[in-house]
């Protein structure tokens, strides 16, 4: 297959487990890897150049600066923008060379699917669209912040058919130390945005969010996983509030 017009990026800290399943799945489409690293201890880069990325090492910058510094880098008219651990299924692959070849939209929605506990979630965080592929013409940039970052373009967007399988978390544990890394991040925006700790908020959204996760989407159709998926989002939601208010008491001692 020709290679197309396009560039592949990345930001990577210690990814060797999954960076080169996630390479091989776009290394026969991408005219260009890009990968902006902060700096990684293991085999990421040596990985990356294996299949010929260009490597930069930068400082952590948060997740929006980041991603726009591996924006700036690509060269090509078309851009994907994937995390590390997010791999094209053949049918995706497939969309992703016919829209690049037509050129019909700005900017393409991915769908997402999830691979938790062994296993690839049916319902569970379902629907999960992300804009991911796009025209450097269209003004790529990414926006929202550490927490919730998205990326955004000038002009139309359409749908690929296809899924991007997602390999987020690699046990139980690392899914929770995440889970309380971003609950954190979340908290500080929450500060910086000037919003305020809710006790009526804190009774109340965490139950609301599973809930929401395992009755309305369906995400007790997925068993046990499902649970664990839906009572995550109800810890996640505590957490954010409880650090909340953890900020605001230690503003408020200083």
């Amino acid at each position: 297959m020709a290679k197309l017009p396009l560039s592949v990026c990345f930001i990577s800290f210690n990814e060797e487990a999954n960076m080169e399943k996630t390479l091989k799945s776009v290394a026969d489409i991408a005219s260009e890897i890009i990968v902006v690293d902060s700096r990684s201890t293991d085999k990421t880069v040596q990985i990356a150049e294996k299949f010929g990325a260009k490597v930069y090492s930068e400082d952590w910058k948060g997740f929006e600066k980041q991603k726009n510094s591996a924006l700036e880098k690509c060269s090509q008219p078309w851009i994907l923008s994937l995390d590390c651990d997010e791999v094209p299924d053949d049918a995706l692959r497939h969309s992703i060379v016919g829209a690049v070849l037509s050129g019909a939209c700005g900017g393409y929605v991915l769908s997402r699917r999830t691979f938790y506990a062994g296993k690839f979630l049916r319902f569970s965080w379902q629907p999960d669209r992300r804009l991911r592929l796009v025209k450097a013409s269209a003004k790529p940039e990414w926006r929202g912040g550490d927490v919730h970052e998205y990326l955004h373009i000038e002009g139309e967007t359409g749908r690929l058919e296809g899924e991007l399988q997602h390999y987020s978390y690699k046990d139980i544990e690392d899914h929770m130390h995440r889970l309380v890394k971003y609950a954190r991040l979340s908290a500080e925006m929450y500060r910086k945005n000037g919003r305020k700790m809710s006790f009526g908020r804190l009774i109340f959204n965490p139950p609301a969010a599973f809930l929401k996760k395992y009755i309305l989407r369906l995400g007790f159709l997925d068993g046990f996983r499902g649970f664990l998926a839906a009572f995550s989002s109800l810890l996640y939601v505590f957490l954010k509030y409880v650090f909340l208010w953890e900020l605001e008491m230690k503003n408020r001692d200083s």
